[in-house]
């Protein structure tokens, strides 16, 4: 080849390659992004992070593909606007926190929504996945509480991820485990968070993300939803952190045995009056939601099914086989309220003794050694305790503690979550505050109305630690509030960034670690380091749990 041809053909080749490097970081200026499967265009928000919301990460789960392990996302033409939320997963309406921006409810719910500050595609900005809780039948990618545009704001690429609920997302069944090409059942849902995981993988790079520095999050059913990612062969090397906010598989939505699941799967089909799969399939999923709110029906939650997990969580925890990665983990200082043990009865210690006899038979005496109120007036406060730890509390110690054990060294930071939200703004009437964190209007007579809170009731922290409180316009939100939510969403953007959640400014969190008394951060307005003071109940509720096993 002549000299001037191969200089031309280098200089054509270098101008190529300067086009194709502008035209990749279009995600801070067009708004454009390039996915392995089509074109999105995105929105600029006032504060210039881009936002695109409902891009699809497989296959609408209908027809067929009903109770089947999402498949792939076929490829589109054009560009297509990511500019609003896909529709929310089937769910009943159950809890009264949840406020949806959703684009209605369907089936065709797999969709994700990525906040991203990066002003070109060559950033490897450090990447969060939060996964909602709901109790694994309810909740939506497009809550207010888990925007991601505030964690962007700390440099960070954001992403919330729809997963299919109730039925659709975790009911097992025999005809379903034998047409599966891994002769396995349920767990769609958490199969529908691997796949957003394996998208992020393949495209998050176009964002501004780094696909090697995805940390996973997430709340109660989230948090029950990070400890089986991390468990599961599927999804373990696909995350570089896992953050878990009250629960996990180790006691809480506990994994049921395939032959358990199916034969529930089974049963609720023949309520349905379904006689095959095609059948099955054929249903309105209106009218298989609607079946869920019969008595008797039961709650679908997660499967050993032998392929997402293999054995149960605690098996794959204590053997070591989980992701060794830097866990941050919690749980709140009123995960339930002591009406959960003492029901209508007055809090004396003479009726919480035989509430306690009742529950926990020839083991009572040493539940009452293990959580004794010394006085009436301690009655309430142990109560709290018992019926948290029962709860949610026990799962998040024992996930906690075993990765301390058994994570390859891995660090754990526990925190102990311990901030009351502040009273109701006074448009709220005299509405109270609900399960779950739900708010209870007086209109509603089915409703469960909760005492006043004295602590942190469960999924109280979520808007804290993801700077949102500003969205949230049930509570009168105080200079004291913004205080904590600043520490708290600091000290998560340190550990996604870094796997350490310390940084300047901020009270010095040490590791949990693996000698006793375990060190953990108590997170209020004065927050501080403090030594665990109740192993032994957490030891007595994990002999209970093996019992249960």
């Amino acid at each position: 080849m002549p000299m001037k041809t191969l200089l031309i053909a280098s200089l054509l080749t270098a101008q190529a390659g300067l086009i194709a490097v502008a035209q990749s970081g279009k995600a801070g200026f067009s708004g454009q992004v390039r996915t392995a499967n089509g074109v999105v265009e995105g929105v600029k928000e006032a504060s210039g992070v881009y936002a695109f919301k409902g891009i699809p990460f497989a296959q609408p789960p209908v027809g067929d593909l009903r109770w089947k392990e999402p498949q792939p996302v076929q490829n589109w033409q054009g560009v297509r606007k990511a500019d609003k939320f896909g529709p929310r997963a089937m769910q009943r309406s159950l809890f009264g926190d949840m406020n949806f921006r959703s684009n209605g409810m369907s089936e065709d719910c797999l969709y994700l929504n990525v906040w991203t500050p990066a002003k070109s595609a060559n950033e490897r900005l450090p990447v969060l996945v939060y996964f909602y809780g709901g109790g694994f039948v309810a909740g939506d990618g497009s809550e207010p509480r888990y925007d991601g545009e505030s964690m962007a704001g700390k440099g960070i690429v954001a992403l919330t991820v729809n997963y299919r609920l109730g039925p659709f997302g975790f009911m097992a069944h025999p005809e379903l485990t034998k047409e599966s090409p891994h002769k396995a059942s349920g767990n769609y849902g958490l199969l529908d968070q691997n796949a957003a995981l394996r998208w992020v993988k393949q495209n998050i790079a176009a964002f501004g993300g780094d696909p090697n520095k995805v940390t996973i999050a997430g709340e109660s059913a989230g948090s029950v939803s990070v400890s089986a990612q991390m468990a599961s062969p599927l999804s373990k090397n696909l995350i570089a952190g896992a953050i878990g906010e009250s629960g996990s598989l180790m006691g809480t939505l506990s994994p049921t045995p395939l032959n358990q699941a199916e034969q529930m799967g089974a049963k609720f089909a023949e309520a349905l009056g379904a006689s095959s799969l095609a059948e099955l399939r054929a249903i309105p999923a209106e009218k298989v939601l609607e079946a869920t709110a019969k008595p008797g029906t039961p709650w679908f939650s997660t499967t050993i099914d032998g392929y997402f997990l293999p054995k149960p969580a605690g098996q794959i925890f204590t053997a070591g086989e989980q992701a060794h990665v830097p866990l941050m983990v919690g749980w709140n200082s009123e995960e339930m309220g002591y009406r959960a043990i003492l029901g209508k009865e007055e809090p004396t210690k003479e009726n919480y003794q035989k509430v306690v006899q009742k529950l926990y038979g020839d083991q009572a005496n040493e539940v009452l050694k293990l959580y004794a109120p010394a006085t009436d007036a301690d009655v309430e406060q142990v109560a709290t305790d018992l019926a948290g730890d029962r709860f949610i509390g026990f799962s998040t110690w024992k996930w906690a503690d075993m990765h301390s054990q058994t994570g390859g060294d891995k660090p754990v930071y526990r925190y102990f979550y311990a901030r009351p939200r502040p009273a109701m703004v006074p448009e709220m009437g005299n509405a109270s505050a609900g399960l779950a964190g739900g708010v209870v209007r007086n209109n509603d007579p089915n409703a469960i109305k909760m005492p006043p809170a004295k602590g942190a009731v469960h999924s109280a922290e979520i808007e804290y630690a993801m700077g949102n409180l500003a969205t949230n316009k049930v509570y009168a939100w105080t200079p004291e509030d913004y205080k904590v939510s600043e520490l708290m969403q600091n000290y998560f953007a340190n550990f996604i960034k870094t796997g350490n959640p310390n940084g300047p400014g901020l009270p010095k969190w040490p590791v949990a670690g693996k000698a006793t008394p375990v060190q953990y951060m108590r997170i209020d307005v004065n927050s501080q380091v403090e030594k665990e003071q109740h192993r032994d109940r957490y030891l007595f509720l994990d002999q209970q749990n093996a019992k249960m096993d």
